[in-house]
C-alpha cells in the first residue's frame, strides 16, 4: 500500500484545513517546492496536491507552485485536485507533467464529464468522493448531496476511471482515525484502486488500512500526522509493507 503524502496550497502556502473548513487551517510551510522536496528526499513515491482555493473558486489559484513542484521533481508522480472543472485545465496540468488529475465536484453535479475526460484523457483521470455519513460532498465540503459514495463510485469504475479517492470529511484534519471500514466496503465493491484519505494519526491506522490492501485499498493520503510529527514518511511506509519499524 502506497503512502502518499498531502500538500494543501492556500494563498501559495502548504496548510492543513479541519473537516475541510478554509477558516480553520493551520500553516506548515511558506514554500510548497521545499515542502515537496522534503517528502521526496524522505522516500514519497507520489504526492497528493490540492488546489485549496481552486476548489473554492472553481478553477485553478495555485497553479504556479504546482507547476514549480513539476518542474523541481519531473520523475516523481504528482495527482491534483481542486477548481478543475473542464478539459483545458485538465490537459495544461498533464502537458505540465502532472500524472493523475483529480475531479471532485464536477464529477458529482455532472457525471458526463468524467466519462468525456476517461475517453480523451484515458488512464489519467481519478475521482475524488469525499463523504459524510456515506453520502457525497461537493463545492469544497460545503455542501452534502444525496448521492450514495458506493453507487458513484461503481458508475465512475464503468467510465474508467484510474482510481477512487476515498475521503471522511468527519475524520479530515482530526486526527481521529481513518473510517476503515467504510474505506474497505467502497474498495470491496469496486475494482479500480482506492486511494484513502482522512484522519489518518497514527501507524496503527496504516496498519489497520494495510489489512484491506487485498479488497483493493491501494494507498493512504497522510497530512496533519506527519506535519505534526506524529511519524515519519518512513516509519508509515514501513507500516504499510507490514514491517517492523
Amino acid at each position: 500500500m502506497l503512502v502518499i503524502p498531502a500538500i494543501d496550497l492556500k494563498e501559495g502556502k502548504c496548510v492543513r484545513l479541519r473537516q475541510g473548513r478554509m477558516e480553520d487551517s493551520t500553516v506548515f510551510g511558506e514554500e510548497p517546492v521545499e515542502m515537496a522536496r522534503r517528502w521526496v528526499e524522505a522516500g514519497a513515491e507520489r504526492l497528493h496536491i490540492v488546489d485549496l482555493d481552486g476548489a473554492f473558486a472553481g478553477r485553478p489559484r495555485n497553479a504556479e507552485a504546482i507547476h514549480a513542484i513539476v518542474e523541481a521533481f519531473p520523475d516523481l508522480t504528482i495527482q491534483i485536485g481542486g477548481g478543475i472543472r473542464d478539459d483545458d485545465t485538465v490537459q495544461a496540468y498533464l502537458d505540465a507533467g502532472v500524472q493523475y488529475v483529480i475531479i471532485g465536484t464536477r464529477a458529482v453535479s455532472a457525471p458526463h464529464f468524467v466519462n468525456d475526460l476517461c475517453l480523451e484523457f484515458p488512464g489519467h483521470i481519478i475521482v475524488g468522493l469525499d463523504a459524510r455519513d456515506g453520502k457525497i460532498a461537493v463545492d469544497g465540503w460545503s455542501k452534502l448531496s444525496r448521492h450514495d459514495v458506493i453507487d458513484l463510485a461503481q458508475h465512475f469504475e464503468s467510465d474508467g476511471v484510474a482510481a477512487i479517492i476515498y475521503t471522511d470529511i468527519a475524520r479530515d484534519g482530526m486526527m481521529e482515525g481513518p473510517n476503515v471500514e467504510a474505506t474497505a466496503k467502497l474498495a470491496e465493491n469496486v475494482r479500480v484502486p482506492v486511494i484513502a484519505s482522512g484522519g489518518v494519526s497514527s501507524l496503527d491506522d496504516i496498519r489497520s488500512l494495510a489489512r484491506g490492501a487485498d479488497a483493493g485499498i491501494d494507498g493512504v493520503i497522510v497530512g496533519r500526522a506527519l506535519y505534526e510529527d506524529a511519524f515519519t514518511l518512513e516509519q508509515a511506509r514501513a507500516a504499510a509493507r507490514g514491517e517492523d519499524t
